[in-house]
């Protein structure tokens, strides 16, 4: 048996190590974010997870070799997820840090106990940054993202520089009357969500996903489409829910809507009165999965959006 001065001489070297190693980990300044990036490798897609108000928020980040640009927050539509940004991370990521999380009931982040509306989400991706020690992003929201984009917009002005939204679909009373019956039932069961996604595949292939580039990828974007089936409608409800017109008279940022030929083609234009700070960008002929087909395209339109003084 040691003797007890060996044994405290023992533990005063090991609280010194510790205390040596801990200190080389981190300085008071350094965020939690640099803290979890500082020794990845740039240019590679990661992910990651951070606590948020309804349990763990799952998140895709890149991050570049160096930059000073303001980071970029993307928000996926629903019901999917990060997945979506896969590519745009990795070509957005090149000069800015770039995040992707999948907001909550979505995706590989943690269930709210109950639907959520718009602001609630807004306030999630507020509570993600926060965890992250990120201050201030650029913004771009993907359909139910580009409400949660206007809604972090308006309501916390210091924290969003610039926004674009990936579009921005005014909806009149009988749009929403002819979509209440099913955005307000229940979400369908998982069985019939996998009969009808197998329907649709074998009626219309890819559909109004045609310009993902591979079947592998289709697969990959359809599987994360029902894998949260029991949240299946809660962004539709969100969405369906919130007042864009107000909201976005609202918004002072510098706004930038990409309009491409998917399903709310013809209902943005109709944002444009609304703009007070704003332009649209139309993209005819693309279809979802735009960001995986014409990366870099539109990567340089947001791009230059997103520098200009």
């Amino acid at each position: 048996m040691k003797p007890y001065c060996c044994i405290a001489g023992t533990l005063s070297a090991a609280v010194a190590a510790i205390t040596m190693a801990m200190a080389s980990i981190a300085s008071p300044t350094e965020t939690l974010e640099t803290l979890i990036m500082r020794d990845k490798p740039a240019g590679r897609l990661l992910r990651g997870y951070t606590d948020g108000p309804y349990g763990q928020i799952h998140y895709r980040i890149v991050k570049p070799s160096a930059s000073t640009a303001i980071p970029h927050l993307a928000l996926h539509a629903s019901p999917l997820s990060g997945i979506v940004f896969d590519n745009w991370l990795l070509e957005i990521g090149r000069d800015r840090l770039a995040l992707a999380p999948d907001t909550p009931g979505y995706g590989g982040s943690d269930l709210p106990p109950n639907p959520v509306g718009i602001p609630e989400f807004a306030d999630a991706m507020i509570a993600f940054l926060d965890n992250l020690g990120i201050e201030q992003v650029d913004v771009m929201g993907y359909h139910t993202g580009s409400f949660t984009s206007v809604d972090l917009a308006k309501r916390y002005p210091k924290r969003i520089r610039k926004v674009v939204l990936i579009s921005a679909p005014i909806f009149d009373e009988n749009i929403i009357a002819e979509y209440s019956q099913r955005i307000y039932q229940k979400p369908p069961k998982f069985e019939d969500m996998l009969t009808a996604t197998a329907d649709a595949i074998r009626a219309n292939g890819k559909g109004l996903f045609r310009d993902v580039p591979t079947d592998e990828r289709f697969a990959d974007i359809s599987i994360e489409r029902i894998r949260q089936y029991r949240t299946n409608n809660w962004g539709f409800r969100a969405a369906f829910s919130y007042d864009l017109r107000t909201a976005l008279s609202k918004v002072e940022q510098p706004t930038m809507v990409l309009n491409p030929e998917d399903d709310l083609w013809e209902l943005t234009p109709a944002a444009i009165p609304f703009l007070k700070n704003g332009r649209i960008h139309e993209f005819p002929g693309w279809t979802h999965g735009h960001l995986d087909a014409h990366t870099a395209e539109i990567a340089s339109v947001v791009r230059a959006f997103l520098d200009e003084e």
